[in-house]
């Protein structure tokens, strides 16, 4: 390793070259000390231009314990993809140094065929903990807590916390420890203890004399927003997630919940980029970045083709008042953007628990009562200027009145949409936006050019 490590990695063109040449040669040592040398962002980069086989033979030159740190470099999707293609053992045995909550995300990123194989092959006690994390959904407590705690009943002493710290220092040296939890005998969670209050009591003290009683706690099924506003009210380095019955089942940490929201902002971003499924990379197989793009461009490419249709039906009104032309996309534009806002409304209001998703006709009016308001100030505002730009009465009433009218349709659709795809379980920020776009600008074409029809003398007159 000391040869080695006088490799300066900031030097290397190409890293991914080299972790190639120490995978072919096959010997573990120098492989797991070039792997030092690298930044986690370097470590992920470099195995990324690897090959499946390549990937596959550097878990399997390292240790179980080496592996698993070399996947908590990289992301969670890569890292699943890596270990399917390992077999059910080897791969229980390098998950089984994870914590927790990462067992449990790669195992739910897994077909559900080759996460059950795996879970086969791991201990009993783990596999059963790891199935019990995946019954939660991804963005609660129970979903990003961790099970690697320390509870004691509340009738031990100081002494004996004292004895189990310094009999099991190994294993607790990898726990991320801030407080100790004190239960009862049925495992529900009656008090905290801080670090600092194990350094003064007398060892004979009862914990239950020492602890603080009903601390703050999170139910497993709190979402990712109430953990965040839990987490900004009570400046805490961890909370104790319980049941219904006040058992503890773990600990949610503050960086859990911070990195859970930066994960969903990355799924709502690719699902209004029309990339559906999840994360996408380069380095993933042809065919599944391909199927991930194209699962939202078909269904896009039949709506856009009815909305080129009602242009089809109404040619001869755009061919007789060619000024239509210059207000179409502006209609559809405008409409798009006030639908976005209703989407944004919803969304927020269902994280937050403002909305439920059977409050249709509740959201429906309210929508459409501000769609009125704003297609009226934005179509006459449109309006005036298709007038003074020829001097046509008409040809304002139909840009003006389009404008309106699909003002009203964007908002009201888009308050309801998100709801409605949450009632179809559904991720409501994967669909709501493209599907809202390409409804407007169908709409938006069909009251312009079927306004323009019923004026049309008058319009192409003037």
């Amino acid at each position: 390793m000391t040869a080695d490590a006088k490799i300066d990695i900031n030097a290397l063109e190409k890293p991914w070259e080299n972790l190639h040449e120490l995978v072919t040669a096959g010997e573990a040592e120098p492989l797991l000390a070039f792997l030092d040398l690298m930044s986690p962002t370097e470590t992920a980069l470099a195995i990324s231009r690897l090959s499946s086989e390549d990937q596959s033979r550097l878990l399997t030159l390292l240790s179980p314990a080496d592996a698993a740190e070399v996947l908590e470099d990289i992301s969670e999707t890569q890292a699943a993809d890596m270990i399917e293609e390992l077999s059910p053992a080897h791969a229980a045995a390098i998950l089984e140094e994870l914590d927790s909550d990462h067992i449990a995300d790669l195992l739910g990123d897994m077909d559900e065929d080759s996460a059950a194989a795996i879970l086969d092959n791991m201990a009993p006690e783990e596999a059963e903990e790891a199935r019990q994390f995946l019954e939660y959904p991804p963005d609660t407590a129970g979903g990003l807590m961790i099970s690697e705690c320390l509870a004691y009943r509340e009738e031990q002493r100081i002494s004996d916390v004292l004895t189990d710290l310094q009999a099991n220092r190994e294993t607790y040296a990898d726990y991320n420890v801030q407080y100790l939890y004190v239960t009862d005998e049925r495992q529900r969670l009656r008090g905290v203890l801080r670090m600092h209050d194990l350094l003064f009591p007398v060892h004979a003290a009862p914990l239950s004399q020492l602890m603080i009683r009903d601390p703050h706690k999170v139910r497993v099924d709190a979402g990712l927003d109430r953990l965040r506003d839990f987490f900004e009210e009570h400046r805490l380095f961890g909370a104790p997630v319980v049941d219904e019955q006040n058992r503890l089942q773990g600990v949610v940490l503050p960086e859990a919940v911070e990195e859970a929201g930066r994960k969903r902002s990355v799924r709502q971003f690719l699902g209004l980029s029309g990339i559906i499924g999840g994360e996408e990379f380069r380095s993933m197989p042809l065919l599944v970045r391909s199927g991930r793009r194209l699962s939202w461009l078909s269904l896009n490419i039949v709506l856009n083709i009815i909305a080129a249709s009602v242009i089809a039906i109404y040619q001869d009104t755009l061919a007789a008042a060619i000024a239509l032309a210059v207000f179409l996309p502006m209609v559809s534009d405008m409409s798009g953007c006030s639908g976005n806002q209703a989407v944004a409304v919803s969304m927020r209001e269902l994280s937050l628990g403002l909305v439920r998703p059977g409050e249709l006709l509740r959201v429906m009016a309210k929508e459409a009562s501000l769609g009125v308001v704003n297609g009226l100030a934005l179509g006459l505002l449109l309006g005036a200027v298709a007038f003074f730009w020829k001097n046509n009465y008409y040809l304002g009433l139909v840009v003006g009145g389009a404008l309106a009218a699909n003002t009203l349709v964007a908002v009201t659709l888009g308050g309801l949409l998100p709801l409605l795809l949450k009632r179809l379980k559904m991720d409501p920020a994967l669909v709501s936006s493209p599907l809202l776009t390409t409804v407007t600008d169908m709409a938006g074409f069909f009251f312009v050019l079927s306004f323009a029809t019923a004026v049309l003398p008058r319009l192409s007159g003037g």
